[in-house]
């Protein structure tokens, strides 16, 4: 890493003759933000090879709470089903079926 200590040090393109300084300086504070973005990809690229160990244990303790609140939800909907009273059907499915003739 010692190449990218001296784009930041000093700048390599303000003694070349066919610049103006500020060509100069737009070019060196194009080549920083080059090593900037080569800096990030070098980080994100190591970062995203491995898993992350304690993302993965605190996704799989909200993946059990998830299934406890799933399992207490199925049980009150339940609760509630079995609270109501059962309808009597009058003569039996006849009226619960539409007749397409009608």
């Amino acid at each position: 890493m010692s190449g990218t200590v001296g784009i930041f040090d000093a700048n390599p393109y303000e003694s070349h003759a066919s610049l103006t300084v500020l060509e100069a300086n737009v070019l060196w504070e194009y080549a920083k933000l080059s090593q900037h973005v080569k800096d990030l990809t070098v980080t994100t690229r190591r970062l995203s090879e491995g898993p992350d160990e304690n993302l993965i244990a605190r996704l799989r303790v909200l993946e059990r709470k998830m299934g406890l609140v799933l399992t207490l939800f199925k049980a009150s909907v339940w609760g509630v089903i079995n609270e109501q009273p059962v309808q009597e059907i009058e003569g039996g499915y006849e009226h619960a079926t539409a007749d397409p003739r009608r």
